[in-house]
């Protein structure tokens, strides 16, 4: 298995009720497929460097976890579909 790190940032918008579900479906993903989550930093609000969808600021989460390359492609599709999620990016560490 190989280690990685997903970085998303959320809409500042949501409450605090649906902001921790969307973090725990994520994590639950990496778990049912076989992978370990490491850790999950919350950094929280912080000003984007250029606005997205007409916003200027964004809750900022790190997940580091570890998969198989399978579940990166299925993270990203997940990612791509959850309403609440501005951007995401999944590096290999």
């Amino acid at each position: 298995m190989t280690k990685y790190e997903m970085l998303y940032i959320l809409d500042k918008d949501l409450t605090d009720e649906v902001r921790e579900n969307i973090i725990k479906k994520f994590e639950d993903l990496v778990k049912e497929n076989g992978g370990t989550v490491e850790k999950t930093d919350r950094w929280g609000m912080k000003k984007l460097q250029y606005p997205i969808n007409y916003k200027s600021e964004g809750y900022y989460v790190l997940m580091s976890f570890e998969a198989e390359k399978t579940l990166v492609v299925e993270m990203k599709r997940v990612a791509g579909i959850t309403d609440g999620i501005i951007r995401r990016l999944i590096t290999k560490r």
